[in-house]
């Protein structure tokens, strides 16, 4: 197949995104927006500046930078608004959002009416076609008791459309097993897990988030790679992982786990653990910070040689990973494989 037809198909096919942070999709134009609401005058070249970074650590100084002008109801709104129009662009029609409600929570903001903001852009992308679920992410540096204040909003807030509680941030700063409270106490309440690891941190991140916490999905997870036992240990266990190629190139995490000075897209593991039977999903974690998008994921997953059966199956493992429940899920299976076949794709 020539790659400007697969590219084509790929566009019109109805996908999923699973790793995708609210507050890192504030493209440039929207943050210089919410800053001037708030009294700062930015340029965009100083908006630039601050898009650029070499490391995980300048990655999350910029993203704490962003957060700073989400501060209101409105702010959040108009962020939610331009993402749910780039999503619907890209024929997703299906998303789970990953809120930092760890960083509202530290800049003491109103979590209830910011997310009562939320779901009327949600209801309004339903209209649309875009079905939009909620992830409550705790930040791993600030600590065990705020993690469980936001596990308590999560189910607290449930009914509105959260259907997981997670955990980001940095993974080098606090052990996994200490925030193990917060995870069963969201378990009983019905929500599922998730957390970053093997993203900067080795194989054995990855291991303990799952086995200690009971993750359900691994977000990022690139780790696994360097050790064939885990890979397959997922496997055996079904844990999809959240992979974000473009992500783990910008913040120098591939580079950091392959040990060298810096990488290419071509040295990302994606391929590698897909034909190793993992269960792994595409995203773009924060793509306006990284500028791209969830087309340009799949383009790089093309230029690393899946083949439009393997895009297919990349992409059906997107939907099958969602934390919906079976009679949710199955009319988007539905539909995506129906719209797979008519595109040539199967």
């Amino acid at each position: 197949m020539e790659p400007s037809n697969l590219t084509s198909q790929i566009a019109a096919l109805p996908k999923s995104e699973l790793h995708l942070h609210l507050e890192g999709a504030v493209a440039p134009e929207t943050v210089i927006i919410l800053a001037a609401r708030h009294g700062v005058s930015l340029s965009p070249e100083t908006v630039t500046t601050r898009f650029s970074y070499s490391n995980f650590n300048g990655f999350l100084d910029a993203f704490k930078w962003i957060t700073s002008f989400l501060q209101t109801p409105e702010d959040f709104s108009l962020a939610s608004h331009r993402l749910m129009d780039e999503l619907i662009r890209q024929k997703v029609v299906y998303a789970e959002i990953t809120l930092s409600v760890g960083v509202m929570l530290w800049r003491k903001l109103n979590v209830e009416k910011i997310f009562a903001a939320l779901r009327e852009t949600a209801d309004r992308a339903a209209e649309r076609g875009l079905q939009i679920c909620w992830i409550f992410d705790a930040t791993r540096q600030f600590g065990p008791a705020a993690a469980m204040e936001v596990a308590t909003w999560a189910a607290r807030l449930q009914i509105g459309g959260v259907v997981a509680f997670g955990m980001g941030g940095d993974e080098l700063s606090v052990p996994a097993r200490d925030f193990l409270a917060a995870y069963q106490f969201a378990r009983t309440q019905g929500l599922h897990l998730v957390a970053h690891a093997g993203e900067v941190g080795g194989p054995s991140s990855v291991r303990e988030v799952v086995e200690v916490l009971g993750a359900e999905r691994v977000g990022h997870g690139i780790a696994a790679a360097l050790d064939p036992a885990l890979a397959d240990w997922l496997v055996t266990r079904r844990i999809p992982l959240e992979v974000c190629p473009t992500s783990n190139l910008r913040t120098g995490a591939l580079a950091g786990q392959l040990g060298k000075g810096e990488a290419t897209m071509k040295d990302h593991p994606l391929h590698t653990l897909f034909e190793r039977g993992v269960r792994v999903t595409l995203s773009t974690d924060d793509p306006a910070m990284f500028q791209t998008d969830l087309l340009a994921e799949y383009g790089h997953a093309v230029s690393m040689g899946f083949t439009p059966a393997e895009i297919v199956r990349l992409a059906e493992n997107g939907f099958q990973a969602a934390f919906l429940p079976p009679e949710e899920k199955r009319p988007l299976l539905e539909m995506f494989q129906a719209e797979a076949k008519s595109l040539g794709l199967v």
